[in-house]
């Protein structure tokens, strides 16, 4: 990674060009930065989860105007948001939350996305109090994605959630976010369900080392149980799930904006409601470090964390 200067972009008709205030940094990240390299002589600039302020617009754009506040999470098909200005789809943008900072923002939009789809769109939860909505199990509570999910989960339904961490700093973050359980996903998972009275559970939330887990999975899934995953196994086997008549979802934040579907102004609802959620005090941006200014020098620690596999919460870097 190296700082370099290139020419501002320009908007296309539903584009807005957002000045960047504010960036987090998630496993994609690391992940296009370690297997996805440019050819040589070329820049890739790197970057999903942004918050900023919006400098134009396009022709087309009706939801937005400049001098507006907004966060985002970009779309994997376009240059990143670690930038001093970006373009992006305004249907995949959402009004900043007005009680937050934009480094506390910018924590909050590609796993607030990937956490509520995968919990409404992909495992079919229903929104509400439901006394008999049942169990999920968050594998990695305390990641981006889970620290989200446990929110999302515990404020907005009636389902038990059971979050997984293996240190007491992670055991302590997934609890201070609403978990009504943390177990020790490095220890047998049927040991640990079966110690705190919750032998078998309706729902799975894989978010990492899915294949790694997955024969505990297979066990512990109540028959006609739900799996959502978001990694990336080298192979996943799903025929012992067949006798349980357990589904299986995969869940890509960027999907919507990548084959731009018909729904895909869903995300820009979507972060306005999480924008109204977290004014209203229901969820917290999971900010857990800012690493200072955004540069090459910055971003290459922050990658470094990430890699490392023990960050909790979300990395930032803001302004330049």
């Amino acid at each position: 990674m190296v700082d370099l200067e290139l020419t501002a972009p320009l908007p296309g008709d539903r584009d807005l060009l957002v000045r960047i205030m504010a960036v987090s940094v998630n496993p994609v990240d690391v992940k296009q930065r370690a297997h996805a390299a440019p050819p040589p002589g070329v820049a890739r600039i790197l970057g999903f989860d942004a918050a900023g302020i919006v400098e134009a617009v396009g022709a087309k754009v009706t939801l937005f105007r400049p001098g507006e506040a907004v966060f985002y999470a970009g779309s994997i098909a376009r240059p990143g948001t670690n930038a001093e200005f970006h373009l992006v789809d305004e249907r995949i943008v959402g009004h900043k939350p007005k009680t937050l900072s934009f480094a506390e923002a910018a924590a909050l939009p590609l796993t607030s996305i990937t956490a509520w789809e995968l919990l409404f769109d992909r495992l079919g939860v229903r929104p509400g109090k439901q006394p008999d909505a049942g169990t999920l199990l968050i594998m990695g509570g305390a990641g981006g994605v889970g620290s989200m999910l446990i929110q999302l989960a515990r404020r907005l339904t009636g389902l038990t959630v059971i979050a997984t961490a293996s240190r007491p700093e992670t055991a302590a973050w997934c609890a201070a976010l609403g978990a009504h359980h943390v177990i020790d996903h490095q220890k047998p998972l049927v040991n640990e369900l079966a110690r705190i009275g919750q032998p078998q559970v309706d729902l799975v939330a894989s978010l990492t080392n899915t294949e790694q887990h997955f024969p505990a999975l297979v066990e512990i899934l109540k028959p006609q149980g739900r799996l959502g995953v978001i990694d990336d196994p080298a192979a996943l086997d799903i025929n012992p799930l067949k006798r349980k008549s357990v589904s299986v979802h995969w869940e890509l934040m960027f999907t919507r904006s990548l084959f731009e579907t018909e729904d895909m102004i869903a995300q820009h609802r979507l972060l306005d409601e999480v924008a109204d959620l977290v004014d209203a005090g229901v969820i917290r941006s999971t900010l857990s470090q800012n690493l200072g200014r955004i540069d090459a020098e910055n971003l290459k620690k922050a990658h470094a964390l990430v890699e490392s596999g023990k960050a909790r919460g979300k990395i930032v870097l803001e302004r330049f």
